[in-house]
C-alpha cells in the first residue's frame, strides 16, 4: 500500500532544486581523520601527503571523540578554506554543527563502510579521486535533516534499524565492511516485533502498525541502499517511509527493492513526503541517525534547505 499525501505529478522536479556547482578551489584545508574508521589510522597520512602534492596547505589534526570535532572546525574558521573530513558517516555528522557555524565547504574523503553521503553526492571511493574533487574546488549547497535537537546528512529511523545499530559492532564493521549491516540485519531480523506509531503529515494524522519508519534526506544509507529512487540531498524534501508487513520474511523479499529504492510499489509499504513531520509513539523508541542512536520519539523531523556547502565532483 503506498500512501501519498504530497502529490508530485504536479510537483517541481527534485532536480530543478539544485543550484550549480561554484568553483572554489581551496588554498589551505583542515583535515580531520577518524583513526578509528574503518581505514582512517592505515590511510589518513596518505590523504595528507596526495592533497600537499595537489598544491594545498593542510592542517591535520586528530580528535579522539566526536564531540571534540566540531569545537575543532570552529577554531580553524579564520585559518582555511575548508575542512576535509576522512572517515565514515558517523565521523561527518559529528562534524555538522562546526560546519553549519563556519559555512566553510567540506570534502569528503570516504573512509568508513557504508559511505553513504559519499555515495549520494557520487564522491569516488578511491581515496586518490576523491582527494582530487576537493582540489578542483566546485561547491554545491546540501540539505540537511534535523530531528529534534540532532542534524542528519542521510537518513533518520526508529525500528528495525536501530536494533541493528545496537547489535552491529565497530569490530564487524571494520573486519566485514557493508556485509556486516546485512548479516546482523538478518541477525535480528525474525525476532523483530511490529510497533504502533502516528505520524503527523502535512496537516493529517496517520496511525500506523510498523517494524520500521525512515525518514530520508539524502538519497542512500545502510551501506547503499535508497531512500526512494528519486531521491536527492538538494530536493528540499523528507521523504518517509513505513514498513508495514505481517512478517518478518517479507523483508527478505524487500531487500533488493529497498537497495535500489523500488519499495514503495509493494503492499505494505507507505511512501509519504514533506518538509516538516511527526511521530508519536506511545513510549519513547529510539532514533538512529547516521548510523548513530541519539534522541528518540516523540520527535519532530524538518529539512533545512541548502544548509551546507560541500566540495563535489
Amino acid at each position: 500500500m503506498t500512501d501519498d499525501l504530497s502529490p508530485r505529478d504536479s510537483a517541481t522536479p527534485a532536480e530543478t532544486f539544485a543550484q550549480p556547482p561554484v568553483k572554489n578551489p581551496p588554498r589551505r584545508v583542515l583535515l580531520l581523520v577518524n583513526h578509528h574508521s574503518r581505514q582512517g589510522r592505515t590511510r589518513a597520512h596518505q590523504a595528507a601527503d596526495y592533497l600537499r602534492s595537489l598544491g594545498l596547505e593542510v592542517f591535520e589534526e586528530t580528535s579522539e571523540t566526536p564531540e571534540q570535532i566540531s569545537p575543532l572546525i570552529i577554531s580553524y574558521r579564520q585559518r582555511v578554506d575548508g575542512v576535509v573530513i576522512g572517515g565514515g558517516d558517523g565521523t561527518l555528522n559529528a562534524a555538522i554543527a562546526g560546519l553549519l557555524e563556519t559555512q566553510l565547504p567540506l570534502g569528503i574523503l570516504p573512509l568508513g563502510t557504508a559511505n553513504d553521503l559519499a555515495r549520494t553526492l557520487s564522491i569516488p571511493l578511491n581515496l586518490v579521486a576523491a582527494c582530487d574533487v576537493i582540489a578542483q574546488g566546485l561547491v554545491q549547497r546540501i540539505d540537511l535533516g534535523q530531528v529534534n535537537d540532532r542534524y542528519f546528512f542521510n537518513v533518520a529511523s526508529l525500528g528495525l534499524s536501530v536494533q541493528i545499530t545496537e547489535q552491529l559492532s565497530g569490530d564487524a564493521k571494520r573486519r566485514w565492511g557493508v556485509l556486516a549491516y546485512l548479516a546482523t540485519a538478518l541477525r535480528v531480523l525474525w525476532r523483530a516485533r511490529p510497533f504502533r506509531a502516528e505520524i503527523c503529515i502535512n496537516g493529517e494524522f496517520i496511525r500506523v502498525k510498523t517494524i520500521q519508519i525512515a525518514v530520508g534526506n539524502g538519497r542512500h544509507y545502510g551501506g547503499g541502499m535508497t531512500v526512494v529512487h528519486d531521491a536527492t540531498i538538494h530536493d528540499q524534501r523528507l521523504d518517509l517511509y513505513s514498513l508495514e508487513l505481517q512478517h518478518w520474511w517479507q523483508v527478505l523479499a524487500l531487500f533488493p527493492a529497498l537497495y535500489h529504492g523500488h519499495h514503495p510499489k509493494w503492499m505494505g509499504v507507505r511512501l509519504l513526503h514533506a518538509q516538516e513531520l511527526e511521530v508519536h509513539t506511545r513510549r519513547p523508541r529510539s532514533i538512529n541517525t547516521d548510523g548513530e542512536i541519539v534522541t528518540s520519539t516523540p520527535a519532530h523531523f524538518r529539512v533545512l534547505p541548502r544548509s551546507l556547502p560541500v566540495w563535489v565532483p
